[in-house]
């Protein structure tokens, strides 16, 4: 009986004409907006918003369009591989390593004290980056040390020097590019993406109560048109509570949408973006500059010694 009575408090607590109201308002603007989608609401019986509200809101739209622009490219800093030449291959390779060293590292474990014998415990080799000038520094090593390995000379093989100084070259620039990838991610594309999803979705949010609210008062104004005359006075009011919903959600809207417009972070991150790159692309032009120069000396020599030879 006790819960019964809480029970029927509960339900007494509850402002079922409030609810019913806002249902009833949620109803007139859900016909309201299909009956101007469809072009059976005159132009002139749809309320025109402020010349302000209407400029700040395709600014804000300009802006957010720029925001996703720019990401549809520059989210691919959030992944190390995006310029890797042969991810595919490796990664199913590397795959069956990890799976089979799982196993096995399994079985070390679990099979002592088992009259199995137990296989020594397998360590994986260390994680390689996979950027391209990662793989072209390890290709170039690759090569030098194929070249070195059969030279049997007692000078130096030129070749395998010039293989082994671009290694070195892409090195250097390998880990610049880590660097790089890094602080585009933490000063350009995180707070990029926080602004859009935050600052410029709140301003959204605000623009849609704005238009729900201008459907409200649109659908109150047919109501009072086509009240009886019993009705006209709560109908009245509808249009004026209506309107004042309205006024108020436009300011809020304009505030919002001006406190996006006006915040400088977009172009302080943009900022960060032209810095990390033009760090990386200095750094990877001077490590090729002197690698080329020293090349260089190595070819003129080597063209030397060949036209030496052929001379005698």
């Amino acid at each position: 009986m006790a819960s019964w009575n809480k029970l029927q408090s509960s339900f007494g607590s509850i402002d079922f004409s409030g609810s019913a109201s806002k249902l009833s308002k949620s109803f007139s603007s859900s016909v309201q907006a299909t009956k101007e989608r469809l072009g059976t609401v005159a132009p002139e019986e749809i309320t025109e918003l402020p010349q302000e509200y209407k400029d700040l809101e395709a600014r804000v739209d300009a802006l957010r369009e720029a925001h996703l622009s720019l990401l549809k490219i520059t989210t691919v800093y959030q992944t190390e591989s995006y310029d890797y030449p042969v991810q595919i291959q490796e990664s199913i390779s590397e795959l069956s390593i990890s799976i089979g060293a799982g196993i096995t590292n399994f079985a070390s474990t679990n099979l002592k004290g088992t009259n199995l014998p137990a296989p020594a415990p397998v360590t994986l080799p260390a994680q390689q980056h996979k950027t391209l000038p990662h793989a072209l520094g390890r290709s170039a090593t690759t090569a030098a040390t194929i070249i070195q390995a059969t030279h049997t000379g007692g000078a130096e093989d030129k070749l395998g020097k010039a293989l082994g100084l671009y290694a070195e070259g892409w090195e250097k620039i390998a880990s610049a590019r880590v660097h790089h990838d890094t602080v585009i991610r933490d000063s350009f594309l995180q707070p990029w993406q926080q602004t859009l999803s935050t600052s410029i979705a709140v301003a959204l949010k605000a623009r849609q109560a704005v238009r729900f609210s201008r459907l409200e008062l649109d659908a109150a104004k047919q109501s009072l048109k086509n009240a009886n005359p019993a009705r006209q006075e709560q109908a009245r009011l509808e249009v004026e509570n209506a309107e004042d919903d309205l006024v108020q959600k436009t300011e809020v809207a304009i505030t919002l949408m001006k406190t996006v417009l006006e915040n400088p972070e977009p172009i302080k991150n943009l900022n960060e973006l032209i810095k990390a790159q033009l760090l990386y692309f200095s750094n990877a032009a001077e490590s090729l500059s002197t690698v080329q120069g020293e090349i260089e000396e190595l070819s003129v020599a080597a063209d030397g010694e060949y036209r030496k030879s052929r001379d005698h």
